[in-house]
């Protein structure tokens, strides 16, 4: 049998997409949006239909036949925290993720927005494998200082969880065997600690914690944040955690080929905010050999931002000590989210259904 499925990954600075026929590739995009356009939106909900025109632009300007399409996989958003896996999206999952019941607000929340809108127009089955909310967190992660708030699960878990089992595949030990600390580095960044196939502990990549990226504004002391936020809205307050923060708010863009540019230029301002971010990226890293008491397998880097050799570089130096350290350059979520819809295409995975009900919502014994 011949399938075809089409793939939509909307991220913090891009819209990826592509057409495969069974494992083949027939067509792919990766369509950068700068954060100075993103700005215009005041909501995430409302770039719906400025990222649907993209999906069609790429369509027409490929000629792509998805006639007889048989399935269309959008990235997963914030829905209720679900475990890993890939599912059937249903009115639910469409529902929650635009209410962000997940506490995410970020753009993946429009990729099974976007898959369920086209297939109105051509069919198939629409699915979404491990979306940002899946929580696999000991419960030593989840606490906080506050009684009844805990921490959040979100993180970029489709392209952690992958170069995880493609680095067991490289290696020759199942990922299910292995304590890995799995860092996704682009728009986003993602630091998170893997205990034998399970994402005990990571920042909440969305929500503003962790290291600052092109994007978002990362970490800071919550009296800083009411000393100079106080005046900005909510909305405001969100965009800084998701779209305007970290790298945009220093130079007025999230492009990092331009900010690089900067600093190839010997501009000393671009190339102190450069290197303080890949700091924080690496004292991260240094946090999660913590939750691994040590015993870690491997330092593994993954993402966009890594065409920047000194990234790779820098962290080597800081984090060698730790363990090893592997790179697997880009990113594989397109292949992937391809090759689950064709593994329930061919029956060899029966899809889970979303019901709603969130991994976490509280410790039994809490009085």
């Amino acid at each position: 049998m011949k399938y075809k499925v089409f793939v939509i990954n909307p991220g913090s600075t891009s819209t990826k997409l592509a057409l495969y026929e069974n494992e083949t590739q027939i067509a792919c995009e990766n369509v950068f949006h700068d954060s100075t356009i993103l700005k215009q939106f005041q909501t995430i909900n409302e770039q719906l239909p400025y990222r649907l025109e993209v999906i069609r632009s790429f369509i027409e300007e490929k000629h792509l036949d998805l006639s007889g399409l048989d399935a269309i996989v959008g990235r997963g958003g914030s829905s209720y925290s679900v475990r890993s896996g890939v599912y059937t999206i249903n009115e639910q999952m469409i529902r929650d993720t635009r209410e962000q019941k997940g506490g995410l607000n970020h753009v993946s929340n429009l990729g099974i927005q976007l898959a369920a809108e086209l297939q109105k127009i051509y069919g198939g089955q629409i699915l979404t494998l491990n979306p940002t909310v899946v929580d696999e967190l000991q419960d030593l992660a989840r606490i906080t200082g506050v009684k009844g708030v805990y921490r959040h699960a979100i993180s970029h878990a489709l392209s952690l969880k992958e170069t995880g089992r493609r680095h067991g595949q490289a290696i020759g030990r199942p990922y299910e065997e292995l304590n890995l600390i799995l860092c996704h580095i682009d728009g986003g960044i993602s630091i998170t600690a893997h205990e034998k196939g399970r994402m005990i502990d990571g920042n909440n990549a969305g929500g503003g914690e962790g290291p600052f990226t092109p994007t978002r504004m990362g970490s800071m002391a919550v009296t800083d944040v009411l000393e100079h936020f106080s005046h900005m809205s909510h909305a405001d307050l969100l965009m800084l955690c998701t779209e305007s923060g970290g790298l945009s708010s220093h130079f007025g863009t999230s492009n990092a080929d331009q900010i690089h540019a900067l600093i190839d230029a010997g501009d000393p301002y671009a190339k102190l905010v450069w290197e303080a971010m890949i700091y924080q990226i690496a004292k991260s890293i240094g946090a999660m050999s913590t939750v691994l008491c040590g015993q870690v397998d491997g330092i593994i880097l993954t993402g966009g931002l890594l065409r920047f050799p000194e990234i790779e570089q820098e962290i080597r130096r800081r984090c060698g000590f730790i363990a090893d350290v592997f790179v697997y350059p880009g990113e594989f979520e397109l292949e992937t989210m391809a090759n689950a819809a064709l593994s329930v295409l061919r029956g060899e995975t029966l899809p889970l259904e979303y019901t709603g009900k969130p991994v976490f919502s509280g410790f039994p014994f809490e009085p």
